[in-house]
């Protein structure tokens, strides 16, 4: 069977068994932030233990998602997806009925496991079943799930929480995950099964790697950072095993990782822009929800709906960029998706507790539109020339990445944003002392009077407010920098043009 024309049957009831998977995978990234304070009195949990419940599903997520290329080698593709659907659902429910936090955080492990697999396994599948012509028009209908999911989580979340009950952020899983189960049984292929040894050196020093990674990355907020022993060991343990992970696989026969990925200009320029893409996706994302709701004062349903345009940008560009990717060079759209995204950006720094909802609306639509340009012709360019026999391990690294430069992304603008709002707490404060003329004017003395404790806290919390505005600032602005940066690696691709003999070579090389 050629690559240039797979023969698939039910081609668009496949598409939407995959794209309904990707969906559910993605929208638990985020659904469940929302749901957290509620969380966290139903099963008794801290401030810092309720952490755990998202904690768990990200790295659990993050060490299994590497090995999606070996079992779908080996088991084949049909029964790692169904037994990845059945065990996510059948997890879901299990989080939806948890009693306790240690039930939660278990079910949450399981979670992350069976959903590995989903969005990469997808992706391979999508890329296989659509002839080259048409991979644009495949990556776009797939990258709606896996961009406008994580967007939409936390208004789906909170509609669910307000309305119904926490527990149906997961219950909501379970009769998408019957659906696609069922569809998936009646209408996919079974992939060419592949005999090869598992190794189990590579996996494990990778896993640790990842593991260690997330889990220094999301605790490092809490614990402050280098200054606890914790994030200290986790740092040591990531370092070492990537370490080992690079020496093992330079000198394996068979190291886990098929080294012919990095022999591929596209993949490698790909993966690394794909990385840039994951750390502005989801920490826009983190930094506007709490500022719409600490220091604009929208209830949780509105900040979530504030987002909304935000998702409709992203698939209306998507869907243009599916229809005309074939006759436009792929690298115009990133080089337009990344501009529009700084813009956006830009346009964030000049954001004040005043702005307007069409303001805000504006905005998220031009931020959308500059995903959709990004994602779906970069997922389409990254695996343009790379042989189909890599497909599956490529997407799956492909997401890796993704998810860490979410997390990673994350991680660092909310530190950024502590650091930089106690910083310029600290230096609005030298003004706010008796020698001030200002703060003696008949208004100003009304609303804080230095005279009385009440006026002094107002005065306080004033600054505080002042001081997280010009850090919020402060992180927009570095986004946008970092999207321009990347700007740069789009000259590093080429647009692949298929050959007849891909396929025969691919198969040549095993």
């Amino acid at each position: 069977m050629s690559a240039d024309a797979p023969q698939v049957q039910h081609r668009g009831l496949l598409t939407l068994c995959v794209m309904a998977a990707t969906i559910m995978q993605a929208l638990d990234t985020t659904i469940a932030n929302v749901a957290l304070p509620y969380m966290q009195g139903s099963l008794s949990a801290t401030q810092d233990q309720i952490t755990w419940v998202l904690t768990s599903y990200i790295v659990s997520a993050a060490i299994m998602m590497p090995v999606t290329g070996f079992f779908a080698a080996r088991f084949g593709r049909k029964k790692l997806l169904m037994t990845a659907v059945l065990g996510f659902t059948v997890a879901s429910g299990l989080c939806g009925a948890a009693q306790t936090l240690e039930q939660m955080v278990m079910f949450r492990l399981l979670q992350g496991v069976f959903g590995a697999p989903l969005v990469p396994m997808s992706q391979a599948i999508l890329l296989d079943s659509y002839p080259k012509e048409k991979h644009g028009s495949a990556m776009a209908m797939w990258g709606v799930g896996v961009m406008v999911g994580p967007i939409l989580g936390p208004m789906l979340g909170g509609y669910l929480t307000e309305y119904y009950e926490w527990r149906w952020v997961f219950y909501i899983n379970v009769p998408i995950g019957v659906a696609v189960s069922f569809g998936l049984a009646a209408v996919m292929a079974e992939s060419r099964l592949q005999i090869m040894r598992f190794d189990w050196t590579g996996f494990l020093t990778l896993g640790i790697a990842v593991g260690a990674l997330q889990m220094m990355l999301d605790r490092g907020q809490i614990v402050d950072w280098f200054s606890s022993n914790e994030i200290m060991i986790e740092a040591t343990m990531s370092a070492l095993a990537l370490y080992l992970f690079i020496v093992h696989s330079a000198t394996a026969e068979n190291p886990f990782i098929d080294p012919r990925l990095f022999s591929d200009n596209n993949f490698l320029v790909g993966v690394s822009l794909i990385f840039v893409v994951g750390v502005i996706l989801l920490a826009s994302v983190a930094l506007l929800t709490p500022y719409l709701q600490t220091l604009m004062n929208f209830p949780v349903l509105t900040a979530g709906l504030v987002l909304g345009p935000r998702g409709i940008g992203t698939m209306v560009a998507m869907m243009i960029v599916g229809r005309v990717m074939n006759r436009i060079d792929p690298r115009v759209f990133l080089v337009l998706g990344l501009g529009l995204t700084a813009l956006s950006l830009r346009e964030m720094t000049t954001f004040t507790p005043v702005v307007s909802m069409g303001t805000l609306v504006i905005n998220g639509i031009v931020q959308g539109f500059g995903l959709g340009f990004l994602f779906t012709p970069l997922s389409t360019v990254t695996f343009a020339s790379l042989p189909t026999s890599l497909r599956t391990q490529g997407t799956s690294l492909f997401s890796l990445l993704r998810n860490l430069g979410s997390s990673i992304g994350v991680s660092v603008v909310m530190f950024m944003l502590e650091r930089n709002t106690q910083e310029m707490h600290a230096q609005l404060s030298q003004f706010a002392n008796p020698l001030n003329r200002q703060l003696h004017e008949p208004v100003v003395s009304h609303l804080w009077s230095l005279g009385s404790l009440a006026g002094r806290a107002a005065l306080n919390g004033e600054i505080t407010r002042q001081a997280a505005i010009v850090a919020y600032i402060d992180d927009y602005r570095l986004m946008a920098i970092l999207a321009l940066a990347a700007t740069p690696l789009v000259l590093l691709l080429r647009p692949a043009k298929h050959k007849a003999g891909d396929e025969e070579l691919a198969m040549a090389m095993e």
